[in-house]
């Protein structure tokens, strides 16, 4: 497959600012700035790297060291979509492995690798936080759950056909690149298609109604009760934080003995 990169345009360059001016301080913005680049070259380029490293005073080796550390961002040329299935523990003895060798034979290709056409980057990915679904595969960051070998391929050839192709608990599968352009910080106004929970996430929810079960209100003199200020916040975290390992570091032998303390008088 012969890679054709973009140049990052002026329009690129100002919306990299951009994400750069929406955080407190500016090198925070490196993560989704990555994305942003993926988005339009399809990959953490050099020149990609040297941009997000100018606008936000860092070195190339410091931008370097965040794109190679996470798996998201990519240093090769990826395909249209991108496949990600789980192989976790559970996914794994609920079929993922399973799944993901058949993908693998029937596209003929590894692990992070690209189908000959172009179409499909393969890549076996860790926990999606979905294992009441198991097993699950991504298509774009988009969730296919409950998956199968057949079904697993059915959707990949619908996707190499250039087919229409809902997530079962999300968005229209668009592209790998606009879900990048998405999760960079640029919505695609695609955020309420498909349901966001279903099935067993819901199993408790549907008990407490059935049974009239509610949450209890808060205390109005509790520390929920209004708004803080950062200091507040920052003085209440510390003095729970202090009497939790005052808890800890107090076992129940050490009170044991605190109470049985001078009866042998």
């Amino acid at each position: 497959m012969t890679e054709q990169v973009a140049e990052l345009s002026e329009e690129t360059l100002a919306e990299l600012r951009e994400l750069a001016g929406r955080y407190p301080q500016s090198r925070s913005a490196l993560l989704p700035m990555l994305h942003l680049v993926q988005s339009v070259q399809g990959r953490v380029t050099n020149e990609g790297i040297a941009a997000c490293g100018e606008i936000l005073g860092l070195t190339e080796a410091e931008v370097s060291a965040v794109a190679t550390f996470y798996t998201m961002y990519k240093r090769r040329p990826m395909g249209t979509h991108h496949v990600g299935v789980c192989t976790n523990t559970l996914c794994a003895v609920m079929g993922g492995d399973e799944i993901f060798e058949r993908l693998s034979g029937h596209l003929d290709v590894g692990n992070d690798e690209t189908s000959e056409d172009g179409r499909i980057t393969l890549e076996r990915v860790e926990c999606n936080a979905a294992c009441d679904f198991a097993p699950v595969m991504m298509v774009n960051w988009e969730f296919f759950d409950n998956q199968t070998p057949e079904s697993a391929v059915d959707v990949v050839d619908r996707l190499r056909a250039g087919e229409t192709v809902q997530s079962t608990r999300g968005a229209t599968i668009t592209s790998w690149r606009e879900a990048e352009r998405v999760i960079a910080g640029f919505e695609d106004g695609r955020v309420d298609e498909g349901p966001a929970a279903a099935g067993a996430s819901l199993a408790g929810l549907g008990i407490a109604h059935e049974r009239g079960w509610k949450a209890p209100p808060l205390d109005a003199s509790g520390p929920e009760s209004g708004p803080q200020t950062e200091s507040g916040a920052a003085a209440e975290a510390d003095t729970r934080r202090a009497e939790t390992e005052t808890v800890i570091e107090q076992s129940p032998t050490d009170v044991r003995s605190e109470e049985t303390e001078g009866t042998d008088d």
